[in-house]
């Protein structure tokens, strides 16, 4: 991370608090304690940094926990929290893991996966910086093939450069695409794939590598000769040069250093590990016996992962769940403690779901709207069929299983499936759909419950 990073025009030290929240306001409606205390966590991160090093290490991060039922912005807070500062995150369901020595992930695998997903984020932002140095050796080697031999002669024949250079423009204007060349491009040879799966899953990254490493001076990379469309050889070429042109040691100690002070692990379903089961003699597999082993990842531990050691004492663990049969008091004590923050979040009314419909910078009525105006078509919701969405929504939710702001999404694909199965087709490029197009649309599956049920 850099001091001049820039986030939504925003420099990453001008983040307060207040400012966080406005940000968090452009996506995720409502849920005001919650963005709060995210807002807050992120701060004392970006405040923790300034500090000499032997309190900045003593300072933890304060984890989160967070309750309320789903489609109620947990996930999309977490995740925009990470996006605003760049931070290595995943998402991910506390169900998918079992006890040490059972079939299954075990925990570590998180962090595994975490950096990752750092190396990735990590690796592209070099690469960018590479891009313009990687398009033009991609652009010399084209032009080298398809002017063989005369590169040799640009220094000392002006005919030979303005030749170069007319072919040049020509590759830059595009005027050359679709005019296939014979490529070499880097081959590496693979094997072993079922085996390092399995090293994989068994989170035995460390023989993984090793294995690699043998498999490829047995079977070391080579070029390969290939046919292509220059608009193609262009992506092939490039992927190559910017991978000789990056350090990929460097980018492996920043992926560290980021997810080590900037990580964010989300988990996801965290009341379904809540208590022991009563009816199963293997209850730990998936519930306090995994409490257990994931207690020494959130308290700060080593684990081992392909691109190095990553200690786990300042990465900050956001849990949620619903928490409608389990209680927070039922997780085991130590897990408890490890999360003093606890947020609340609110159930979507009528007035929330008809924000969310339309407010967000993402928002469901923009996306479909976009979606048509590929075809051509503009389509417009009046106010009233907003209300009564919002409406049929929130009746929905009360009715049968209350699942949030997602219930917009089965609703708004019932009701645009028309317009967009026929939209190449529609000669009317204007559509405005009205209340009496909702109701006429919804009213009869809202009414009978057995049909909201399954179909909305």
């Amino acid at each position: 991370m850099t001091k001049e990073m820039i986030v939504d025009s925003v420099k990453i030290e001008d983040l307060t608090p207040k400012k966080v929240v406005e940000l968090l306001d452009r996506y995720v409606i409502g849920q005001n304690n919650a963005k709060k205390a995210v807002a807050i966590a992120l701060r004392n991160r970006l405040r923790r940094m300034r500090l000499q090093d032997d309190l900045r290490d003593e300072i933890a991060p304060k984890n989160i926990l967070m309750i309320g039922p789903t489609g109620v912005g947990k996930t999309e807070i977490a995740r925009r929290l990470a996006r605003l500062v760049n931070a290595p995150f995943i998402k991910l369901e506390a169900t998918k893991y079992t006890e040490v020595g059972y079939v299954g992930r075990d925990v570590e695998s998180m962090i595994r996966d975490l950096t990752a997903n750092g190396y990735s984020m990590v690796k592209k932002e070099i690469e960018e910086l590479h891009e313009k140095a990687a398009e033009i050796n991609v652009e010399e080697k084209i032009l080298d093939i398809l002017l063989p031999g005369l590169k040799a002669k640009l220094d000392t024949d002006p005919s030979s450069k303005s030749v170069w250079e007319k072919m040049r423009e020509k590759l830059r204007n595009g005027e050359l695409e679709e005019k296939e060349i014979k490529v070499k491009i880097t081959s590496h040879e693979q094997g072993g794939g079922p085996i390092l799966g399995v090293l994989s899953n068994m989170g035995m990254e460390d023989l993984e590598d090793q294995f690699q490493s043998m498999l490829g001076q047995m079977m070391p990379s080579r070029k390969k000769e290939r046919n292509v469309k220059i608009k193609n050889a262009k992506k092939l070429l490039k992927a190559e040069e910017l991978d000789l042109l990056i350090d990929h040691e460097k980018v492996k100690e920043e992926t560290i250093k980021r997810v080590e002070q900037l990580g964010i692990v989300f988990i996801d379903e965290m009341d379904k590990i809540a208590g022991k089961e009563r009816a199963s003699s293997s209850a730990d597999v998936s519930r306090e016996g995994v409490q257990r082993d994931l207690l020494p990842i959130v308290e700060g531990t080593v684990v081992n992962t392909r691109y190095g050691q990553v200690k786990t004492d300042h990465i900050l663990f956001i849990a949620a769940g619903a928490f409608h049969v389990s209680k927070p008091s039922d997780l085991i004590p130590e897990m408890q403690g490890r999360f003093p923050i606890r947020v609340e979040l609110e159930d979507l009314k009528e007035e929330e779901l008809k924000r969310v419909l339309t407010e967000p910078k993402n928002s469901l009525l923009k996306q479909y709207q976009a979606l048509l105006e590929t075809e051509g078509i503009c389509l417009t919701l009046a106010e009233d069929a907003v209300n009564e969405i919002a409406r049929y929504a929130a009746s929905v939710n009360e009715t049968t299983e209350n699942i949030g702001a997602r219930r917009l999404h089965t609703i708004m694909e019932k009701l645009i499936e028309d317009i967009s199965f026929e939209a190449p087709d529609i000669q009317e490029k204007n559509i405005v759909i009205d209340k009496a197009y909702v109701v006429g649309k919804l009213k009869g599956m809202v009414e009978n419950r057995d049909l909201a049920k399954y179909i909305l």
